[in-house]
């Protein structure tokens, strides 16, 4: 009998199932289960959307497109940061199209490291940066942030963790799992730790269209001298509602999208068509669409904040995606105890801290991408647990 154990590449062997899914599996087993813990939105596509790609099915658009993707689209991605987010790109040379932000961060990833490379990336953070690394063999330097300092990457932290190996620095912002978000003077002084390295940027922002309060997302890119050492990585799943449609993004230097398109040439072709045709008119006539999902999702943010912090467990206050990350130290449980036994006992499901890191011990993820209703049982559950444990039930 063959061992396939034995054949498989020992980098792959080693990576360790997503945390967020493998907590998931266990659902399965019950019935009845609210889930807060998917990070979905919960609206449809919009209409319009979906009817251009209707249309480009019935007009017979529905062969490869280049390996970068449609002109077309490239360069209404092009325009569209230059309108939402005030960076110059060009369409033409800057912007590859990929399945999905997870493709263009693995081609990234792939492209740019070699063996014993290190990725710096603060955390807590989404659960995908590790086994990249890991699978083109470079090395994972975890940066922790703190809710002192707002989940936000401080400047003292970076620098005391670059080595003279230090490759890429992730920067996840807004931030999945904890809310958290960069302003402008927070990239401002990381910018000026890294000015004199050969660090590159991948700056994913792929909430970048969820930030609230009033306050703006700031690229990366935009701030003087970043533009050049820069990838981002951004797609239409979130703001746009558009998770099965699988189309991504990077745009950056034209000599790094010519390296990381010849990759993508080779593994994936190009991608999906009919969702390029979507896409565009996601991006000519989608605003409105983000705007109304975007107010949904701050009164959800603020239900839910009430609500954690009316049943006694501290909740920082986030500032953008659509996850908030309760504190439940004071319950006595550490992460995965508490979620496995509210599962089972009320039949609730969020996400261990610990699936986005080590320094996540603590905390629990809760996504608010659900209807009011949904959101309101899900929270009267856990504040019956949460009673129940303090006392002693």
């Amino acid at each position: 009998m063959i061992d396939f154990n034995q054949l498989l590449n020992k980098r792959i062997r080693d990576v360790k199932p997503s945390g967020i899914r493998k907590f998931f599996d266990i659902c399965e087993e019950y019935d009845d289960v609210i889930s807060l813990g998917i990070g979905e939105p919960d609206f449809p596509t919009p209409e319009h959307i979906r009817q251009a790609g209707i249309n480009a099915i019935a007009s017979g658009h529905t062969k490869y497109t280049s390996n970068k993707g449609l002109t077309e689209l490239r360069r209404e991605i092009a325009a569209y940061y230059k309108r939402r987010f005030n960076v110059d790109y060009c369409g033409d040379t800057d912007v590859l199209i990929t399945i999905g932000g997870s493709e263009a961060l693995d081609l990234c990833f792939r492209v740019l490291l070699e063996d014993g490379d290190e990725v710096l990336v603060s955390e807590p953070s989404y659960v995908c940066y590790s086994p990249l690394t890991s699978i083109s063999n470079g090395v994972y330097v975890p940066i922790v942030t703190e809710e002192k300092d707002r989940f936000r990457l401080t400047p003292e932290a970076l620098k005391a963790a670059i080595t003279p190996k230090s490759k890429l620095l992730v920067l996840t912002y807004p931030n999945n799992p904890t809310g958290g978000i960069m302003e402008r003077e927070d990239l401002e002084a990381i910018a000026e730790v890294i000015k004199d390295t050969n660090i590159i940027v991948i700056s994913d922002e792929i909430y970048g269209e969820l930030t609230y309060g009033g306050k703006r997302h700031v690229s990366m890119a935009e701030i003087p001298g970043m533009k050049e050492r820069t990838v981002i990585i951004n797609g239409f799943s979130k703001a746009y509602s558009m998770t099965g449609w699988r189309l991504g993004y990077a745009i950056g230097p034209k000599e790094l999208i010519a390296a990381i398109t010849k990759m993508h040439q080779h593994a994936i072709m190009s991608a999906n068509t009919i969702s390029q045709y979507a896409a565009i008119e996601a991006l000519r006539n989608g605003d409105v669409d983000i705007n109304y999902m975007h107010k949904t999702y701050d009164a959800r943010r603020r239900l839910v904040v009430s609500g954690f912090n009316l049943i006694g467990l501290h909740t920082f206050e986030p500032e953008g995606a659509f996850y908030c990350f309760p504190c439940i130290k004071s319950t006595g449980l550490d992460s995965e105890t508490f979620c496995a036994q509210l599962l089972e006992k009320k039949r609730v499901a969020v996400v261990p801290g610990t699936a986005f890191g080590d320094c996540g011990e603590g905390y629990i993820r809760v996504s608010y991408c659900y209807s009011t209703d949904h959101l309101a049982e899900a929270l009267k559950r856990i504040g019956d647990f949460v009673e129940e444990l303090r006392s002693g039930k």
